[in-house]
Parts: C-alpha cells; sequence; structure tokens
C-alpha cells in the first residue's frame, strides 16, 4: 500500500490538477466511481488506478476489472487518496487516463451546440450530459472557454464526457460561417428578441449557441446567429442559467423532432 504523500507517483499525479501538465502529459484525472466505471464501459484506456481497500472492498467486482483493464493498479491510503483528489470528500478511487484527442464530429450536425466563453466547469459538465441524453451530435468550445478536460468537467458531465464529440475550434467563427453556407440553422437566445424557441422549427439542422456565463454570447457570434429566440420568463427575472437554457433548448428540439417521427 502507498502511503507517503511525497512518493514520485503521487507527485506526477497530482500536477495534473493543472491544466498545463495534462496538456504536457496528454493525460485526464478521472474522479470517482461511476466516471471511471462509463470510462471502461466505452474501453478508454486506463493508465493508473489508485483506490483505497475501503473502497475494494464496497467495489470487488470493479476492482478485479480494472486490475485487468489499467496499466497500473495501485492501493494508497486514504490520506493518499485525499492528496490525489481534487475534491473535498473523494469516494476512494481515481484514475489517471489517456488524452485520445478531439473525437470524430460531423461536419453538418443535425443538432449541435456552441459554448463561446464558457467558464464554469460545472456548467460545462452539467451541459454535456444533458447534449447526450437530449441526442445532441456535439458540442463546440471557443478557445476562451475553460478547460474541456477539467476534473469537474468529468466529474458533472456523469460519466457522459466520454460519449460525446467534444471540440475545441480553432476558429469557431469560421466553423459557423461554414455550418451557415450549409443552410444549418444558428439559433442564439436574446431577451429582446420576439420570438419563442417555442415558435421555431427545430427540426431542420440546428446549432444553438450559447456563451459567457455573465457576458452571454459575445457581439461576434451573435451577429453570426440566424435566428435570435428569447426563452419566455416572468417577474423580474432577466436571464436563466446557461446549462438551464442549453437543456430547455435541446430538449425542445428532441420533443419536436419525436413529435414529427411520430406524426
Amino acid at each position: 500500500m502507498l502511503t507517503s504523500v511525497h512518493n514520485p507517483l503521487v507527485k506526477a499525479i497530482r500536477k495534473l490538477h493543472q491544466a498545463k501538465y495534462r496538456r504536457e502529459q496528454a493525460q485526464l484525472l478521472l474522479e470517482g466511481t461511476h466516471g471511471i466505471q462509463e470510462a471502461l464501459a466505452v474501453a478508454w484506456p486506463l493508465q493508473t488506478v489508485c483506490y483505497t481497500s475501503a473502497w475494494q472492498h464496497r467495489y470487488p467486482d470493479l476492482a478485479i476489472a480494472l486490475a485487468s483493464r489499467a496499466d497500473q493498479v495501485q492501493l494508497v491510503s486514504p490520506e493518499v487518496l485525499q492528496a490525489l483528489a481534487t475534491t473535498v470528500h473523494p469516494d476512494g478511487v481515481i484514475a489517471v487516463a489517456a488524452q485520445l484527442g478531439q473525437r470524430t464530429s460531423p461536419a453538418k450536425p443535425s443538432l449541435g451546440l456552441v459554448l463561446a466563453g464558457l467558464q464554469d466547469p460545472g456548467n460545462l459538465g452539467t451541459i454535456i450530459r444533458t447534449a447526450v441524453a437530449a441526442g445532441c451530435d456535439g458540442v463546440w468550445l471557443s478557445q476562451n472557454s475553460v478547460a474541456a478536460d477539467h476534473p469537474k468537467v468529468l466529474r458533472a458531465s456523469a460519466g457522459q464526457w466520454f460519449r460525446l464529440p467534444l471540440v475545441v475550434a480553432t476558429s469557431l467563427e469560421q466553423t459557423i460561417s461554414d455550418w451557415s453556407q450549409q443552410g444549418v440553422q444558428l439559433v442564439a437566445t436574446d431577451p429582446r428578441a420576439e420570438t419563442s424557441y417555442w415558435q421555431v422549427d427545430l427540426t431542420r439542422p440546428t446549432v444553438f449557441l450559447l456563451g459567457n456565463e455573465g457576458a452571454g454570447l459575445a457581439p461576434g457570434y451573435r451577429y453570426q446567429a440566424s435566428l435570435p429566440v428569447a426563452i419566455p420568463m416572468q417577474g423580474a427575472v432577466e436571464s436563466l442559467n446557461v446549462a438551464i437554457a442549453a437543456a430547455l433548448l435541446l430538449y425542445e428540439a428532441k420533443r419536436q423532432r419525436y413529435t414529427l417521427a411520430k406524426s
């Protein structure tokens, strides 16, 4: 059992708390049982797994699976596990996985989501989880958004991070322009818009454009949108959390497409 927080392995894994080292080492830091189960389900390559004896006793079958699927498995003390994790109360297991680069995304999405300048990793993870559930083809991020491989993004996605094309676009403006030329409907939320998102035909190829949590969608992206829509709100509420807005838009598209398929 590994008990020293000064061990070279511990020091190397702790460096992955920082985006700089994750990029340099081409590695991900996975925390928590569910995320690791999802990584196994899609055969994502796991390099090092560390867990406590208490966790091993709770999940003996999973521990056996990890022993055969990961390159290295290490039993650690609770103190070492705490040092490895970014969470206050880790559930007993962390893993280092390989970065596999950007996953293949469709050139012309049927349903896509652009996130420009998003900063909160919890919001991004929640949006990824919703996007998978709604049947989204992919999520495209601007270069100035939160790191797509942030450990909190992976945790908040409840393992769905592994199941969705997640693209950090070199030139998001050019990507959006290409979609426009291909006839993709580009929808951006605007509280001043006269059209509600309920009134728009979302059965055609559509990409939603959402922006920063505080400032909203930057003007450059807003001008590229072919259709501004409002999310109806009452009282003094001026805006919704971006993850809530994304869920409303994606599920309205899903509802319309389901209705069309059943008609």
